[in-house]
């Protein structure tokens, strides 16, 4: 009940009346998301030239890559033509880098391995970028999983000679093999297994609405499909280390748009 009585609180408080000018919840950082509301007669909003949706209230919800630019340009357009900008500063983000006295690990993947990885990018892409009619993206998510947090987002290594490694895309929660995965929040599911991925293991990509979505990476099975919608709470699947795993935890990462945002702005408490 009391779960309940938040979630329509939470609600309320985001489809309240439009403002007479954009209004922004929060202030822009490097992995983060902000939310907003533009004022009547907006007919399009766009962030650096890219077309953000809006919700018929007038709300919307923008994300900032991990390696976002300093500044970014929100501009809005009206009914009559007229435009109205705003200059965002993006403050970095506070992420854990690991330096150390070793080369960058030589080779690479095998030409049969690229085009593999071609045409997973290709269904994950396309999963991630499915429109669906879902207002999941209103809510405050709730952890998917209750366990230690094995890896965080952001996290690099730099090898010698300044050469930076692939940063870590995503939340590692360790809560032991079999353990329950939840939706964080409502959603429509746009991706399940079969079949695996060759470094997702068992994936599935729940699109919250509005550009947001959640990939929940490794798991052991899932208990959804594609085209089911999904309550916030909602058992999905379980952790494994199916894929690319040193050992059975749940990666969950989280995208607006093309931006990979750190999930943890989109929490409550630690679990």
């Amino acid at each position: 009940m009391k779960a309940a009585l938040a979630v329509a609180a939470l609600l309320l408080a985001t489809t309240g009346p439009q403002p007479a000018e954009l209004r922004l919840d929060g202030q822009p950082v490097q992995g983060g998301v902000l939310r907003g509301i533009v004022p009547p007669g907006t007919v399009s909003l766009a962030l650096d030239g890219r077309a953000v949706p809006l919700a018929p209230d007038g709300r919307f919800l923008i994300g900032f890559d991990r390696d976002a630019a300093p500044v970014a340009r929100l501009e809005l357009r009206r009914a009559d033509g007229t435009t109205e900008a705003r200059t965002l500063s993006v403050a970095p983000g506070q992420w854990r880098i690991e330096r150390v006295n070793l080369a960058r690990p030589a080779g690479g993947p095998t030409e049969a391995f690229r085009r593999l990885r071609e045409a997973e990018r290709a269904r994950i892409d396309a999963a991630r970028a499915e429109a669906v009619d879902s207002d999941g993206w209103r809510q405050r998510f709730v952890w998917p999983a209750q366990g230690r947090i094995s890896g965080r987002f952001g996290s690099q290594r730099i090898y010698r000679g300044g050469v930076p490694g692939a940063y870590h895309s995503g939340l590692d929660i360790a809560p032991g093999a079999g353990a329950t995965v939840v939706a964080p929040a409502d959603g429509v599911v746009t991706l399940a297994p079969p079949p695996m991925f060759s470094l997702e293991g068992n994936l599935v990509i729940v699109n919250h609405g509005m550009g947001l979505s959640s990939a929940f990476l490794h798991l052991s099975r899932a208990t959804v499909r594609v085209g089911e919608r999904v309550r916030q709470g909602q058992p999905i699947g379980a952790v494994g280390a199916t894929g690319r795993a040193t050992g059975p935890h749940l990666h969950w990462s989280v995208t607006w748009n093309d931006a990979r945002v750190d999930p943890e702005r989109l929490l409550g408490s630690a679990p």
